[in-house]
């Protein structure tokens, strides 16, 4: 290499020595003046040059190498310190061994023509390419951060709401009570106070906007409670001027209950046109309104004719009018007719109060297998009983003298919690004595009084008779206190069996 380079013609300028350095394949000017004008460059050689043989760790690494640490430029670092010679020399010094001979000496001769001046702001721009990352924000940047004051410490005051544009004024309010019970009732109980010469309208014109359909049915009802069909009236009328009101069955449907309950209500000529026109719903409640009034055949034929018209109404309106049937003992033929009616029906839903009214009906009939049928789908149904129910049915089976299928159903009561009532205690007092057993007969008289009911004359008499039969007279003297004590009087024919079971104790 150094013969080669020896072969080589070169001129050199006058102060400028030309030197070479064997373990660089590059030529160096060395001025003769001073170190701070030493100047290297790199000139390409064509000679093969012999390197030694890296060693296998490096030829052959287990893992990536890993990335070369970022340096910074010492000739920008430096600043104003040395002169620009001197800091291009370190910057080429630490360039590769490949290096561009034109690029070199371009940059020579722009430094010894002075072209080239770096600015401060450039120099501090350059140098921060060669920075880490530049913090944000000042200080730790993992600090945790704190957790936010108390609403009542807040910097901020807290925003208040505020109310939607184009809304209905009142309409939040309007949501609450238009179906509230306690302010219908009070709309209806401020028509009561008016005086006989006012009209409805001035109690209901304060509250049409808080009204919506069918609110004021409750109203219309309460009314007709109050014994005020007029004023009932009066509501319905008014109610059709109303165009957010009416047109509305329901309320329709109350008012014909109430003037018919009533004898307000002039029965149209044809039920067969009525019929044909109305809804269900105001039918049902003109059948309701006979049946409260006690009209029972015009109840009646208003079944027939819906029935022929193919109009069914609900089993509820067959529940009250077997009820009221039943109370008449001419009546049961069609009280059995009704039944059978009832049973064929797919659709059946009946409530716990309809189907006690007739179960009890089926009681007075004789009809228990009817009586048994209805408590069974009930419960079939998912509905638990009640206790009048239970009753009802205790009753039918002790009516029937299967005591033992009774006792078994007072055992059901006791297993499903249930709360015996003065009734209750009553039929199952009265069934154990038809069984004889003595212990359980005092044990829910003790119960009885234990709950707090009071007994009954029948209650007192019945124990009496029990105790009387076994011969227990001073339990007999101790009753006898409770009656009298209780305001009761002891019939002749039990106060004679009292005074031969003492004689002939004696």
């Amino acid at each position: 290499m150094a013969r080669l380079f020896s072969s080589l013609s070169v001129s050199t300028v006058s102060g400028i020595r030309l030197s070479w350095d064997e373990r660089y394949t590059r030529a160096q000017f060395v001025p003769g003046l001073s170190n701070k004008n030493d100047m290297k460059f790199g000139v390409q050689c064509n000679g093969r040059v012999y390197r030694r043989k890296l060693p296998k760790n490096i030829r052959y690494p287990r893992r990536a190498e890993l990335p070369p640490e970022p340096q910074m430029s010492r000739f920008l670092n430096e600043g104003n310190g040395g002169t620009e010679q001197s800091e291009m020399g370190t910057v080429l010094d630490e360039e590769p061994e490949g290096s561009d001979d034109g690029f070199l000496a371009d940059g020579i001769e722009g430094k010894e023509e002075g072209d080239i001046v770096w600015d401060t702001d450039e120099i501090e721009v350059i140098s921060s390419l060669f920075r880490g990352r530049i913090p944000q924000k000042p200080g730790n940047l993992n600090r945790e951060r704190p957790h936010p004051l108390p609403l009542p410490y807040k910097l901020r005051p807290m925003g208040l709401p505020i109310t939607k544009r184009h809304v209905r004024v009142g309409s939040s309010l309007s949501k609450q009570v238009y179906k509230n019970p306690d302010f219908l009732i009070s709309i209806a109980r401020e028509i009561r106070s008016l005086p006989l010469e006012d009209d409805v309208s001035s109690v209901l014109n304060k509250w049409a906007r808080f009204l919506r359909k069918a609110s004021l049915s409750l109203t219309i009802r309460e009314l007709g409670h109050m014994g005020l069909p007029e004023r009932a009236l009066q509501t319905f009328f008014w109610t059709q001027k109303q165009p957010h009101l009416f047109p509305d069955d329901r309320i329709l449907a109350s008012t014909v209950e109430v003037l018919a309950r009533n004898h307000k209500l002039k029965v149209p000529f044809s039920l067969e046109k009525f019929t044909g026109l109305a809804s269900r719903s105001v039918i049902e409640a003109l059948a309701r309104g006979f049946i409260r009034r006690g009209s029972l055949s015009l109840a009646w034929k208003l079944l027939l004719v819906s029935k022929d018209s193919k109009r069914m109404l609900g089993p509820s309106i067959y529940a009250k009018l077997i009820l009221e049937l039943g109370k008449n003992p001419d009546k049961h033929s069609l009280v059995l007719a009704l039944l059978e009616e009832l049973g064929e029906r797919e659709d059946l839903k009946l409530s716990h109060q309809d189907c006690t009214a007739v179960m009890k009906v089926c009681i007075r009939l004789g009809k228990f297998e009817i009586a048994e049928s209805l408590f069974n789908w009930y419960k079939q149904a998912g509905n638990s009983p009640s206790v009048v129910m239970y009753t009802t049915l205790i009753h039918s089976r002790y009516t029937e003298k299967k005591y033992r299928e009774a006792l078994a159903v007072v055992w059901e009561m006791e297993a499903s919690d249930c709360l015996f009532d003065l009734p209750a205690y009553r039929v199952v007092i009265k069934l154990f004595i038809a069984l004889n057993d003595l212990s359980r007969t005092g044990r829910y008289f003790s119960k009885l009084k234990e709950a707090g009911f009071s007994p009954t004359y029948d209650i007192y008499r019945d124990m009496l008779k029990v105790y009387m039969v076994f011969r227990r007279l001073a339990m007999c003297r101790e009753v006898c206190r409770e009656l009298e004590m209780a305001g009761f009087k002891l019939d002749k024919e039990t106060s004679s069996k009292l005074l031969l079971l003492e004689k002939e104790n004696r």
